[in-house]
């Protein structure tokens, strides 16, 4: 059930402000970046850098101010179903058992409720959690909640999958499991990956790319991971490319 496009997007020029009272504040500034279908890009950066006014305008939840954003050479406009959004809360619907909530996507577009369900059931499977698909979602754990939210994302089967700070409010050992869970499932549905972290490790163990953004004027800066899957976090590779991370942020 994977999809059988490959999701590359260009950015050109892509700039993005705010105004604020008594001047313009400048978030994003012409950003030239091409992700090649079915990789895994991490976007990194200090608070206010626009990570996750990168991510909204990929999403098409905002529109850049000069720029444009284009998904196999189409130009983004407005959201799509070619791409899905799981954000740091999985905002289950609490009326709704596992199964519902992960067929529900299909549904509101049409899909009939017997081909849902199989789809939905599937996506269950691949998040682990078949035992689960009739509680509710008040009996979840966080982790729990949040491979419901990815399942959800991925029955609707689209070409990118666009995360923020998806495990922020996890714990720090559900953290690990679930990032590794995630390369799991990114590995097998090869679908293109973005996401937006404030974890330099997370960041580095999850992605092909690195994408840092300034704060302010800076130019970003793309830095390829080239490490071996399955990653080893204790590796001496690993541990060199966390430390020209950290020197990107002047912490080393």
């Amino acid at each position: 059930m994977t999809s059988l496009q490959s999701g590359g997007l260009s950015l050109r020029n892509l700039s993005k402000g705010y105004a604020l009272p008594g001047r313009q504040l400048s978030v994003l500034n012409g950003i030239n970046l091409d992700i090649e279908g079915g990789s895994s890009l991490a976007i990194v950066g200090a608070s206010g850098s626009g990570k996750t006014t990168l991510l909204r305008i990929l999403a098409g939840l905002e529109d850049p101010d000069l720029g444009g954003v284009t998904i196999d050479g189409t130009p983004v406009r407005g959201v799509g179903t070619e791409r899905a959004v799981i954000f740091q809360e999985p905002r289950l619907l609490p009326w709704l058992t596992v199964l519902d909530n992960v067929a529900f996507g299909l549904e509101v577009r049409g899909t009939p409720r017997t081909e849902a369900l199989e789809r939905a059931r599937h996506y269950i499977r691949l998040v682990g959690l078949s035992d689960f698909a009739g509680v509710w979602p008040r009996q979840l754990s966080g982790g729990m909640a949040q491979r419901v939210g990815i399942a959800r994302a991925l029955t609707v089967q689209p070409r990118i999958l666009l995360l923020d700070e998806p495990f922020g409010a996890l714990d720090a050992m559900t953290r690990l499991v679930m990032q590794e869970e995630l390369v799991r499932i990114w590995c097998e549905e090869k679908v293109t990956m973005i996401v937006v972290t404030h974890d330099l490790e997370e960041a580095i163990y999850l992605a092909d790319q690195v994408l840092v953004l300034p704060k302010g004027d800076g130019t970003p800066r793309l830095i390829e991971t080239n490490l071996p899957r399955p990653r080893d976090r204790t590796s001496p590779a690993f541990v060199r490319q966390r430390e020209a991370l950290l020197r990107e942020f002047g912490l080393h």
